[in-house]
């Protein structure tokens, strides 16, 4: 590792957790110039940890996706926040690249097969938990599909069935990945619920983005376990 790599190694995370706190601090304090001016600075820091951690392009490509996501979702109205979940769909392919024998074999120098995976490449997951995100999906869909605009249903039906599979994917490549698929579908179930006019927590975008960094995170780190080297054993002190 370069002196420049390493410097970046440990800058990058100061300023992605500084970042988060100050984000997520303005929401709470209504300090709306704050966020967004903060808002589109989170993922690309993030994309830039994952670059120094060895992560292959799916994984920062996501994380760009992302940002696009977060600058359109900010802009407000119905164009912008179909093209803002467009951004988030892309990353979720790129998400599912990571999760399946492409992702896990070819990106990070794996053979095709490994535990995590099945013949067809796909982690392993056990089938009572692809029941249960399957209908945690067909559940919130179902609930929210009478309080969604006519024009919205249709994309936030297929925009979160590509997000339980990637979730379902993440949970099966790992623990940490998993939680991080789970937070995700969290987050955006707070943003669809407040576009059905369901009730949500207090200051409910403070609660969206605080799951949303962390599920981000969550996924990045998981993604680059393996991909970061660990120190060598030492080697062993002959006496003379």
């Amino acid at each position: 590792m370069t002196a420049a790599a390493g410097r970046a190694t440990r800058a990058l995370p100061a300023l992605f957790a500084l970042l988060t706190a100050v984000h997520l601090g303005a929401l709470l304090m209504d300090a709306t110039t704050v966020v967004h001016a903060t808002k589109p600075a989170l993922m690309p820091v993030l994309a830039g940890w994952a670059l120094v951690r060895g992560g292959p392009w799916p994984l920062p490509a996501a994380l760009v996706c992302g940002c696009g996501g977060d600058v359109l979702l900010q802009i407000g109205g119905d164009t912008a926040f179909l093209a803002g979940m467009g951004c988030f769909a892309a990353g979720h392919l790129c998400y599912l690249a990571l999760f399946t024998r492409a992702g896990r074999g070819a990106l990070f120098g794996r053979a095709e097969r490994g535990p995590l995976s099945t013949r067809a490449g796909w982690p392993r997951t056990a089938p009572w938990m692809a029941a249960g995100y399957g209908a945690a999906w067909l559940g919130t869909v179902a609930l929210l599909w009478s309080g969604l605009a006519s024009h919205l249903r249709l994309p936030v039906a297929g925009y979160s069935l590509l997000l339980t599979v990637m979730a379902l994917a993440a949970l099966g490549a790992g623990p940490w990945t998993g939680l991080g698929g789970a937070l995700f579908m969290l987050s955006d179930t707070l943003i669809a619920a407040g576009l059905a006019d369901w009730p949500r927590p207090p200051v409910p975008q403070f609660w969206i983005m605080a799951t949303y960094i962390a599920a981000q995170w969550l996924l990045m780190a998981g993604a680059t376990r393996d991909a970061v080297p660990r120190p060598g054993p030492r080697p062993a002190l002959i006496r003379p």
